[in-house]
């Protein structure tokens, strides 16, 4: 459990918990879709949200342990609302398949949480042929939002409220450079495990800032905003059993646990003090600054129209 860390402009810290961050918010009118919600901090934010009232989709690539997941929370929580739909981010068919169904069912959408993602894999490739860390951590997530904002942007109007998009990005980030949007990752030879997720957590804080301009100059009532969720041990680190191992030992002395780690994803999905903020990245609970290539608006616009051409079928 992380224990340091002083309280910033928002009265929180590294060691707020989900559920401190999120205390006494009334949140029954929303619904809300969460990838990645079957283990680690995306499992922890489905609690919370549902702990608040928030009707929560869990986009899950096992729907088999997501219904396990819904069973502990409905037990925990009983008044929990919770659907259970399959997402394969590695899978542009599977992205598409998934809005189709979400739209099919006519439900509302107030949140959307892009949190799935792998970490620092070995050279491979997804179904569509695309670096597998920038497949799942970019441009899966990058279709998905595509694909749901006509749903979002409805919800808003018919609603009157405020829509948010929540992207899990990384201080990975900062290992990402400029030029590597334009080289080819897709060949083993030149690959770097590293800089490839740094890129896709980049992409992240990119795509938040290039929808922000989008909803600003459409009048759209909807925000977009990255973080850096901590330190915090969780499968992400499945590819490196050495190193998990080592995580797990100092874990406990030097890292964010599970209810920490979703604290960021959960203030900046809930809390009133961010509305109307977009385009940020956020850490610890608080406004962060990214590296420079995270605020190059000519760069975001570069990563949307790229991203824009791998998802057109």
């Amino acid at each position: 459990m992380w224990i340091f860390g002083r309280k910033g402009a928002s009265g929180f810290s590294a060691s707020s918990t989900a559920e401190d961050v999120t205390k006494g918010i009334d949140a029954t009118a929303l619904t809300a879709i969460v990838t990645g919600a079957s283990s680690g901090i995306g499992l922890e934010t489905t609690r919370v949200l549902a702990l608040h009232g928030v009707h929560v989709v869990m986009a899950v690539r096992n729907t088999e342990s997501g219904q396990k997941v819904k069973e502990m929370i409905v037990n925990e929580i009983p008044t929990a609302k919770i659907d259970i739909m399959e997402l394969d981010l590695i899978s542009l068919a599977s992205v598409r398949k998934f809005a189709a169904e979400f739209v099919s069912s006519n439900l509302p959408l107030n949140i959307l949480i892009n949190n799935a993602g792998i970490m620092a894999s070995p050279f491979l490739l997804s179904k569509d042929g695309i670096e597998l860390q920038f497949a799942t951590n970019h441009i899966g997530h990058f279709l998905l939002t595509q694909l749901l904002l006509d749903t979002m942007k409805r919800t808003s109007l018919e609603q009157n409220k405020e829509g948010r998009i929540v992207s899990v990005s990384s201080e990975a980030h900062r290992f990402a450079y400029k030029g590597i949007f334009f080289d080819d990752l897709n060949k083993e030879s030149s690959y770097n495990p590293v800089y490839a997720y740094g890129q896709s957590k980049l992409a992240n804080i990119l795509h938040a800032k290039e929808l922000t301009k989008h909803f600003k100059e459409n009048g759209v009532n909807i925000t977009a905003n990255a973080l850096h969720p901590g330190s915090i041990a969780t499968n992400l680190l499945r590819y490196h059993n050495i190193i998990n191992g080592v995580v797990e030992w100092v874990g406990k002395y030097f890292l964010k646990n599970i209810p920490q780690g979703a604290a960021t994803t959960c203030y900046v999905a809930l809390h009133p003090q961010v509305k109307g903020i977009s385009g940020e990245y956020f850490m610890d609970n608080n406004i962060a600054e990214p590296n420079s290539y995270a605020k190059d608006a000519k760069l975001a616009k570069e990563l949307w129209d790229i991203s824009l051409t791998m998802v057109t079928p």
